[in-house]
């Protein structure tokens, strides 16, 4: 596929205008695997283009209904709360939350698309396939999906508005310096970082549960809901999140991944409030252990 540019801009926010239900997980998905060039050159998603700059596609991104979650009955699915508007899952580490790709399988959205195949059709984006939120590949914890239309929205609002209390347990190195974090994050590529000019508004409680010598228990309580949050503050409180080498935390001998786990969550249902525990998994307490924390 050949593009020709007609405003001068990054090739990223040019490609994003050609293909405006595409995504920017998608779009970024290009850049990685070299599948962009601009005047036969691979390109980078930050290389600046000039108008009548040609842009060359190796694939061509999908949108719509080609990126809906197809269904996986193979990924596990532990349901906590089952009603008619909603389901509410315990995700496993290891996990992605939804699909990138077209035909991608293996995450949440793909179980729930299985379970649940009304689902599938329900959010803004044709990925969410009726989550209303999403955790991290190594966050295990509590995941919420609408079953209707009307919920998804109602939910959603409901986060936007800062009326859902998410609730996270974490195992840091060292012990944090603060009680609380409402510093600004801006993502920089596959992590966000504090900034205070560009950043978006974050805050996040930090409360010690339990400590040993060079670890710490935390429970954060996260009221706005911005990519990597809680890795990013406990960092900036000078307690990453252990095995976390993303935010400059330990990896823990003979485990893998890092240790965040959204334990609760209180969200407003109907006329009521619900409020949904995910018990802590096995790696977790084994981790606790570990650090003389258990």
């Amino acid at each position: 596929m050949k593009l020709t540019i007609d405003v001068a801009d990054r090739i990223d926010k040019a490609l994003a205008r050609f293909y405006p239900e595409a995504g920017r997980r998608q779009l970024a998905a290009l850049f990685d695997d070299g599948a962009v060039r601009v005047n036969g050159k691979r390109a980078k998603k930050g290389d600046r283009v000039a108008i009548g700059d040609t842009v060359e596609l190796a694939r061509e991104p999908v949108s719509g209904i080609a990126l809906r979650p197809a269904p996986d009955p193979d990924v596990p699915l532990t349901i906590l709360v089952e009603h008619s508007d909603l389901v509410v899952i315990a995700k496993p580490a290891g996990i992605p939350s939804q699909p990138l790709r077209a035909g991608e399988l293996g995450t949440v959205a793909n179980a729930i698309a299985f379970r649940f195949p009304e689902c599938v059709a329900i959010g803004d984006d044709p990925r969410d396939g009726g989550l209303v939120h999403r955790l991290d590949i190594g966050t295990s914890g509590v995941l919420v999906v609408a079953r209707t239309l009307e919920t998804y929205h109602a939910l959603r609002d409901a986060f936007s508005a800062g009326r859902v209390s998410k609730h996270y347990l974490a195992i840091t190195d060292g012990h944090p310096t603060a009680r609380e974090c409402d510093a600004p994050l801006a993502q920089r590529g596959k992590r966000v970082v504090v900034d205070a000019a560009e950043g978006l508004a974050a805050y996040t409680e930090i409360a010690v549960e339990q400590r040993s010598p060079d670890h710490a228990l935390v429970r954060c309580i996260a009221q706005t809901g911005r990519m990597h949050q809680v890795r990013a503050h406990l960092a900036h409180a000078g307690a990453p999140i252990t095995g976390d080498t993303l935010y400059g935390g330990a990896p823990l001998p003979g485990h893998d991944g890092f240790f965040l786990h959204a334990v609760s969550i209180a969200l407003p249902l109907r006329t009521d409030k619900l409020v949904v525990e995910a018990p802590v998994p096995q790696r977790f307490t084994s981790a606790l252990a570990v650090c003389a924390l258990a």
